[in-house]
């Protein structure tokens, strides 16, 4: 029998349900959580420490004569805040559409992950939009456009921009971030194939793998977004675009996770646990006027950049294509 009280109730079940469903979420091609990782926090806002360049490239003197002092940093980290926001979405399940299709499908199950669905494709552009951001971020074109697959050369581009993290800020990227679009055109270029031909003689043309591609480029990690939305308005011809711009690239030092603020990392997604204890939470309402009951995913999160020297953007990757390209569907 349906609920009568209108007051939202959590719903652990179901939240069990969308946390294994974000878990998932990279497959699906959501990497925003892999490029700024979690860091719970208890408080809603606060002051997090943030790395300056210069802390990483002292040369200082380190020699001790007897009955002396070693010498000691004096250095300070520098700081900026944080404010989680609330970010949420609601389905709706009619009483008699859960009834007529319960032999089909469990409504509310399908109402809970498409609410996850919603939220996480919510939070993906937001974190899409912080790093790819070249207002804030070093950048520079590519030499040849990727998708010029007789002439570019993506090796020689990422050296070059290794090069300027070495000499900024002294430290080694562990990550490329890319659409999938782009790392197709990567795996068409003629230089590339020549390159991965001499370790993997069986490498195929427009199928190397990302473990080919990792030992290419020399990173630890290729993040591969694959999330995609429409951007048509309602009842009109849908327009299919990509969350992730397709004419730019990441190179980045990405946090390995955990609670240490001092790591040179690009950046963490606070979560404020009082609220949003495991980032999502589910729950559950009746809504009598409408003879259903709601169910709600909610989360309470600021996406942050807290060192944007450890990023490098590079543009001009593919031509063609812009941030806001699309495929127009019937």
């Amino acid at each position: 029998m349906p609920r009568t009280s209108s007051e939202a109730l959590l719903r652990p079940d179901l939240g069990c349900l969308a946390f294994e469903y974000s878990m998932n979420a990279a497959s699906q091609g959501f990497i925003g959580r892999q490029v700024l990782p979690i860091f719970p926090t208890a408080l809603q806002s606060a002051v997090y420490p943030v790395i300056e360049a210069e802390t990483f490239l002292e040369l200082p003197e380190t020699a001790r004569a007897a009955r002396t002092a070693y010498a000691r940093g004096d250095w300070q980290f520098g700081d900026d805040h944080y404010y989680c926001k609330e970010n949420g979405w609601e389905e709706p399940v009619d009483d008699s559409e859960a009834a007529l299709f319960r032999n089909y499908f469990d409504a509310e199950v399908v109402a809970v992950k498409r609410a996850t669905l919603m939220v996480l494709r919510s939070q993906e552009r937001r974190v899409a939009r912080k790093v790819m951001d070249t207002e804030k971020i070093t950048n520079a074109p590519v030499t040849k456009a990727w998708n010029d697959y007789a002439n570019a050369d993506p090796l020689a581009d990422v050296v070059k921009a290794k090069e300027v993290f070495r000499f900024s800020v002294g430290l080694k990227p562990n990550a490329l971030v890319l659409d999938e679009d782009v790392l197709r055109h990567i795996s068409m270029c003629e230089a590339v194939l020549d390159r991965v031909k001499y370790t993997s003689p069986n490498a195929i043309r427009g199928e190397l793998t990302l473990e080919q591609l990792k030992a290419y480029f020399g990173v630890d990690n290729i993040l591969v977004a694959g999330a995609v939305y429409n951007n048509a308005p309602r009842k009109k011809d849908k327009k299919i675009e990509t969350v992730w711009p397709l004419d730019k690239v990441l190179l980045a030092c990405i946090s390995s996770g955990g609670q240490d603020l001092k790591e040179p990392a690009l950046g963490r997604t606070f979560v404020w646990e009082e609220d949003a204890p495991g980032e999502l939470v589910t729950e559950q309402y009746r809504e009598e006027q409408t003879r259903g009951d709601v169910y709600r995913v909610r989360q309470n999160t600021d996406e942050c950049l807290q060192f944007p020297g450890a990023g490098y953007i590079l543009t001009g990757v593919t031509t063609g294509h812009s941030a806001n390209d699309g495929f127009v569907l019937p």
